[in-house]
């Protein structure tokens, strides 16, 4: 890894620094090498001591561990990051990839759905996966329990692309180990977690957004009205993605999730067919082209103190759209956005789905 890869994996491991915050600074400094050496002046103006960076010892041996495991970095602003996944607001700013890099740049349809599923439902997904791939679609799981394991085994030979919310070399659940093996040598494996963490249950929803955002439509198969399979569908919809879902019995628990979906307007799927025609009026050059010029929103270097401390009245604990602070400011974007910077790097901003914002 060279110099500018290694500085942008150190501003990604760096506390407070999410996937907005981290665009914003490369697109702020102009390199992240500026933006680290920057960090801790633009805490300072939010009202922090300074703000934490990653140590460089940590994150020297995170990379040694990733090329250990045959693994490669893919970030945000390289040409390879895939480019649907690219256009939702949280894109990861890292990835850590094993396998074919191919698949990204064909078409992916998400397929999820219960853990505890039928055995129906699991054959159905297994059959419909396969029918997928061969039509050169390629699908996108979890490889978790029930639906996830059978998307998987279903196009593990033609294309199939395991999302994980652990680290890359951790297998979750453990009897998924070598199906997880045999994704990286055949498909392709994603991990957002460095090597060696744990899966984490506050990680299966940012996995699961990457699912949706990987994907021009994500099908449920089976799932619970409370499920984690009903937000990747709801994250694929804040996408503009297509969301599908298999219609199953009313006396099954399982298929509640699924028919409520349908209710709401999700395509009903009963083949690979209905998959091919929803997503086929999406155009097949948002997947092939190559990532476009990549950049974060307007940043100003320069803010007056009376400008930061009319922003700082307008925030409070109810998240609000940043398009409504500029509005109600009657500041420039560059302006609100660097004072957002600056709070969130203090530790006093959280940001929300949606483009909001609220005062921790």
């Amino acid at each position: 890894m060279d110099q500018n890869g290694f500085d942008r994996l150190r501003l990604a491991r760096s506390p407070r620094i999410g996937p907005v915050t981290w665009a914003s600074l490369i697109a702020r400094f102009g390199s992240a090498s500026e933006a680290l050496r920057m960090l801790p002046d633009l805490a300072k103006r939010g009202g922090a001591n300074g703000a934490q960076v990653a140590d460089e010892g940590t994150v020297a041996r995170e990379a040694e561990r990733v090329s250990a495991l045959g693994a490669s970095y893919l970030f945000l602003d390289d040409r390879d990051y895939p480019p649907l996944l690219g256009q939702i607001d949280t894109a990861p700013p890292v990835l850590i990839v094993r396998g074919d890099m191919a698949l990204l740049e064909r078409r992916c349809v998400g397929m999820v759905g219960a853990r505890n599923a039928s055995a129906a439902a699991c054959r159905f997904a297994r059959m419909l996966a396969q029918d997928l791939t061969r039509e050169e679609v390629v699908v996108v799981s979890g490889l978790a329990r029930g639906i996830d394991t059978a998307a998987h085994v279903g196009s593990l030979m033609k294309g199939t692309i395991g999302v994980i919310a652990s680290g890359i070399d951790i297998a979750f659940p453990p009897e998924n180990a070598q199906l997880q093996e045999d994704v990286a040598t055949h498909g392709l494996l994603i991990a957002e977690q460095p090597p060696g963490a744990e899966p984490r249950a506050r990680n299966f929803p940012y996995r699961n957004r990457i699912i949706a955002g990987l994907s021009l439509g994500t099908v449920v198969v089976e799932a619970a009205p409370k499920s984690g399979s009903l937000i990747t569908a709801r994250l694929a919809a804040e996408a503009g993605r297509e969301v599908m879902a298999v219609p199953g019995s009313p006396l099954d628990p399982r298929a509640q999730g699924c028919n409520l979906l349908i209710r709401e307007g999700a395509t009903l799927v009963q083949s690979a067919a209905d998959v091919i025609e929803a997503i086929s009026h999406l155009d097949d050059r948002m997947v092939r082209s190559p990532t476009p010029h990549w950049s974060a929103g307007p940043i100003d270097s320069d803010v007056a103190d009376g400008d930061r401390k009319r922003l700082h009245a307008l925030l409070g604990p109810v998240p609000v759209q940043v398009d409504e602070l500029v509005r109600q400011a009657g500041l420039a974007p560059a302006i609100v956005q660097t004072v957002l910077l600056e709070l969130e790097l203090a530790g006093r901003l959280e940001r929300h789905a949606g483009g909001r914002v609220s005062l921790a």
